[in-house]
């Protein structure tokens, strides 16, 4: 038998499978390793710069956290030249401001971004769109100046209604002397809803953004099988945009809870628990560091440094809950093809 001599085997090209297919090269260019390098480099200097934030905080606010310890948190009283201050009282007026912000920003932006989205004619659609862009963009000194001006005036009316009308059924909306309309300026509730109009642009713009993202071809499919324009938006855009929902209420809280100049020039400040919203007095912390700083010095001006570590740790859970929230959903997972 004569043996057979196997023919040699050409080397395959590293381009082309075992099959003989072409494979694409996947080989990154220096335009696409410049642009990794600046999006981490951006991403990482983004938590440098939050880190050194709270790290400046917590050295600045150590002396009256030493100081103070645990009461730092359950002190109403702001008294540092009587070593007795805490923020307690001034956290719970924050959340009271942003919860009555939320009252006002969230129904009526919820109602324009599904009218934007959804309802609003092709033509004014963009005009709507960066109406609510500029009214985001306007500074916060104009709605304090609008607050103060004009919608405290009259909004008492209002105030004195409900505790009028209300106050008999439900205690937290009593006020001392009903009848006297100067307990009702200052308050909690005024303040509130001027927060709520300037979140009310930031809620608006996330909530559209998301309800316009809904994908067109479950949109097309739900008015194929019959169903009306209400009927399409409820069983497509807010099932698909309820994280988006939840994420700009969640971002419009903590708009709120850091707005400064419009509470500064409403309220009038009290170092107590209000239960009385409606009732003159009240004070955020955000707006005590701003009208106590110029004048603090020492252990006092740690203790500002040590209320605005509080804002700012408490934004910073509330930023990153929302986030998880929308990163878990729907619409704010990658689209799987």
């Amino acid at each position: 038998m004569t043996a057979t001599m196997a023919a040699p085997v050409a080397p395959r090209s590293p381009d082309v499978d075992s099959r003989g297919r072409r494979v694409l090269a996947t080989r990154p260019t220096a335009s696409d390793r410049t642009f990794v390098v600046a999006a981490r480099s951006a991403a990482v200097s983004t938590l440098v710069v939050m880190g050194l934030i709270g790290l400046f905080l917590l050295i600045g606010a150590w002396p009256a956290l030493h100081q103070q310890g645990w009461s730092f948190f359950t002190e109403r009283q702001w008294l540092p030249e009587a070593g007795t201050f805490g923020v307690a009282s001034l956290l719970w007026g924050t959340l009271l401001v942003g919860l009555f912000a939320l009252v006002v920003a969230v129904p009526i932006g919820f109602g324009a971004a599904l009218f934007i989205s959804e309802y609003a004619p092709r033509s004014i659609k963009g005009s709507l769109i960066t109406l609510v862009d500029l009214m985001a963009a306007v500074p916060s000194i104009i709605y304090a100046m609008w607050a103060l001006f004009f919608l405290q005036a009259h909004l008492l009316t209002v105030a004195q209604w409900i505790s009028v009308h209300f106050g008999g059924w439900l205690p937290f909306l009593r006020v001392n002397t009903p009848d006297s309309p100067s307990s009702y300026t200052s308050s909690a509730f005024i303040a509130g809803i001027a927060v709520g109009v300037v979140v009310m642009p930031t809620v608006t713009s996330i909530m559209r953004e998301v309800f316009s993202q809904a994908p067109i071809g479950e949109r097309e499919g739900a008015i194929a099988l019959g169903a009306t324009r209400w009927g399409m938006i409820k069983t497509v855009v807010l099932p698909f945009g309820r994280a988006g929902i939840v994420g700009g209420i969640m971002l419009g809280l903590g708009r709120a809870l850091g707005e400064t100049i419009v509470v500064y020039a409403v309220i009038s400040p009290m170092f107590e628990f209000t239960t009385h919203p409606l009732q003159s007095g009240t004070n955020t912390i955000a707006s005590h560091i701003a009208s106590r700083y110029s004048e603090s010095s020492g252990v006092a001006l740690s203790g500002l440094l040590g209320a605005g570590l509080v804002l700012f740790l408490f934004t910073l859970v509330i930023n990153t809950l929302a986030g998880i929230v929308v990163s878990r959903s729907r619409s704010g997972s990658a689209t799987e093809i």
